[in-house]
């Protein structure tokens, strides 16, 4: 039993170290989806794997010492309450991560609300593409990227670490 434990250990690190992540604009693309109940923050199941591949991408590359937790929301509602369901959604995912075993002082949570569409939110189809939770590098070594701040311009929800 013990051999089989170890081999299953083994070969799910191995197979964890052969992932290969890939990067646009200092963002992580995860091929997985994060998605939360209806006006809430609370995670669903299906997020699992997403939460899965970011934890996996911080164990592989130690030297990403900042990834900015961003959330996005559509329009629908008001901008203030849009704002807070952003930094409320962006702690849930930081603190989930945590629990999953990431060190909380890597991540920083930070929501936009509204204030960052990607798509028309007119149609249905634009609002679900603004509905988002994206994982950009913010600092390599303790270094800022660019001399951009952590942040990245939207409001820090909250310390992962409390």
């Amino acid at each position: 039993m013990r051999l089989l434990c170890a081999a299953l250990i083994l070969a799910s690190g191995s197979a964890l170290a052969d992932t290969k992540y890939e990067i646009k604009d200092n963002e992580l693309v995860v091929p997985y989806v994060i998605v939360y109940e209806t006006a809430k923050a609370t995670l669903k199941p299906e997020s699992g794997e997403a939460i899965g591949y970011v934890k996996g991408y911080l164990a592989n590359k130690s030297y990403i010492s900042t990834l900015r937790i961003e959330v996005h929301t559509d329009s629908m509602g008001g901008t203030e309450s849009n704002q807070l369901l952003s930094e409320k959604r962006a702690l849930e995912v930081a603190k989930t991560l945590v629990a999953k075993g990431v060190d909380c002082k890597r991540l920083i949570p930070v929501g936009f609300g509204e204030t960052k569409p990607v798509a028309d939110n007119k149609s249905a189809e634009g609002r679900a593409q603004n509905r988002r939770t994206t994982f950009v590098n913010a600092a390599l070594r303790g270094k800022a990227i660019g001399g951009m701040p952590l942040e990245g311009g939207g409001k820090v929800a909250g310390d992962p670490c409390k």
